[in-house]
């Protein structure tokens, strides 16, 4: 039933969490569900469902018709804005506030864990909280971008289409935000991977250099993972709930 975890598995993951000298959490679309946001991938209500990646959120997409690319983007822009954080993201701060967890390397460009008040984040793929002119390197704040929404796209005060300072499809991600995931990942006792189906890389293989360091995998997630085989635990209720437990237990 929805809401409800195993309290034993709980327990289990306190254990884990509490054995281990460096924790780093790992977190993709699924944690941000409860916050009313869809993930890509899940049958009937993912983002990609009826939308082909290539075609909206592609670099190439944005260069060849901004208007387009900003017509997709836009509404997500304007509904993301005034989502607010749930207890999972509520759950990782109490873990940090408690010296529990490190940091957290996240793949979600909706800004809810810098809201929820993580302190030790990286965001692998960006945020919508800014987005910039590759003309000029003027960089705009949210409220402004979804302000200059009005038009066949924001535009920079030069008249060219910004970009959002997320990595989209073809495009490499930032060096200094991936190499902190690794030395994290790497550092790591324990890589906590939650609401990822940790199948885009190179994020996906981050729990290879958690595992080459001597350090143990658990997977809080619904549906199968690549590397479930391979955790020491996995859990697969909501990711709310399951969270909530693990402090609770701690």
């Amino acid at each position: 039933m929805e809401g409800r975890v195993d309290g034993a598995r709980a327990a289990d993951l306190a254990a884990l969490v509490r054995a281990a000298a460096s924790v780093v959490a790992l977190t993709g679309a699924g944690i941000s569900v409860p916050s009313g946001i869809p993930d890509f991938r899940t049958p009937g209500t993912g983002i990609w469902e009826n939308v082909d990646p290539m075609e909206v959120a592609h670099i190439r997409a944005w260069r060849a018709d901004p208007e387009r690319f900003w017509r997709f983007y836009g509404d997500r822009f304007a509904v993301l804005g005034d989502k607010r954080p749930n207890g999972a993201h509520a759950a990782l701060v109490a873990l940090e506030t408690r010296g529990r967890l490190d940091a957290v390397i996240t793949q979600n460009v909706d800004m809810l864990h810098r809201k929820a008040g993580t302190r030790g984040l990286v965001e692998v793929h960006g945020s919508i909280a800014t987005s910039s002119c590759l003309e000029c390197g003027v960089r705009y704040e949210l409220d402004e971008v979804v302000e200059r929404l009005g038009g066949p796209f924001p535009a920079c005060d030069c008249g060219r289409p910004l970009k959002p300072d997320v990595v989209l499809f073809g495009e490499m991600l930032q060096q200094d935000a991936i190499d902190r995931a690794c030395e994290l990942a790497a550092g790591a006792d324990l890589l906590l991977c939650i609401g990822s189906s940790l199948e885009v890389w190179p994020v996906g293989g981050l729990p290879q250099l958690t595992l080459d360091g001597g350090g143990e995998l658990a997977i809080v997630t619904q549906g199968p993972t690549q590397w479930d085989h391979r955790a020491t635990l996995k859990l697969e209720g909501d990711v709310e709930a399951e969270l909530q437990a693990l402090v609770a237990a701690l």
